[in-house]
């Protein structure tokens, strides 16, 4: 068995402030134009006082992470394609706001040789240093034919 490139440890990090192109953007592809993210007179009653960003948009940047790690570790590895296969305990605990500046740190925590996973612990936080979503990711390491 060919041994996987990742090891207890291994970070990426994801760095992109949130414009309203974003999240129209984002609103447009899923169909999802609920309130809270396209309308602001609508959120300027709520206690965030303006529109906020798709929690999936946030899972979005975490798979940017994933997705890095992932490409650095396999450059040299033309015997593996790196799958994400899911995202557990996901949770957004802050809003994100349009001109927040968001930071996906992406740690490996976890590696299983025998079933060829890695699990990571996945932190996004806002450039004041609040954490606004938690995750955690499996990739599964394919081998090639």
């Amino acid at each position: 068995m060919t041994e996987l490139p990742v090891t207890v440890g291994d970070t990426a990090s994801f760095t992109k402030t949130v414009g309203e192109s974003d999240i129209y953007g984002f609103a447009g592809i899923t169909g999802d134009f609920a309130a809270p993210h396209v309308n602001e007179a609508f959120m300027k009653r709520s206690q965030y006082g303006q529109r906020v960003a798709h929690g999936a948009l946030l899972v979005g940047f975490m798979s940017t992470a994933s997705a890095l790690l992932a490409m650095r570790l396999t450059e040299a590895r033309k015997d593996l394609t790196p799958m994400s296969i899911g995202y557990d305990r996901v949770r957004f605990t802050a809003a994100v706001k349009i001109g927040d500046t968001i930071t996906v740190t992406y740690e490996v925590k976890d590696v299983d040789q025998s079933s060829r996973r890695s699990r990571a612990a996945l932190t996004a936080t806002n450039e004041r240093g609040e954490v606004v979503g938690v995750a955690e990711h499996i990739m599964k390491w394919l081998l090639n034919p």
